[in-house]
């Protein structure tokens, strides 16, 4: 199917759609298949033990849907504290992770790619 021929819209439930592990705990990525659309939006609930990383080729916007009281949002060597309705812009080659458990809508430009996903502990 050509982009002449894609319909008008797409729906993602992401109730109903499996995660997948990462480095932040489980994600659910939406639009992965939509040929026109240049970005991927995820819901991932975040674990404790999130792992630090980067991406070389990707910009994430995380927006916090759900947070603990104690969530904390840690980019390069500085922590800030983050709540419900906060985003954030993460820009290509900062290093991030979360801190304490919470749910965050993240859309990665382009595309996500598992590849462009760098562990800080293989890049020290």
């Amino acid at each position: 199917m050509n982009e002449d021929q894609l319909p008008p819209y797409e729906f993602v439930d992401f109730a109903n759609m499996p995660g997948v592990p990462c480095p932040c705990g489980t994600a659910k990525r939406g639009f992965e298949s939509a040929p026109d659309f240049p970005a991927t939006v995820h819901v991932t609930d975040i674990s404790i033990d999130a792992q630090k990383h980067f991406h070389r080729e990707h910009a994430e916007v995380y927006y916090f849907l759900e947070c603990d009281s104690d969530a904390k949002l840690e980019l390069n060597d500085s922590i800030f504290p983050v709540k419900p309705g906060d985003c954030v812009l993460i820009r290509p080659g900062t290093f991030h992770r979360a801190i304490g458990k919470m749910r965050v809508l993240i859309v990665s430009m382009p595309k996500f790619d598992p590849l462009d996903e760098h562990l800080a502990a293989d890049n020290a």
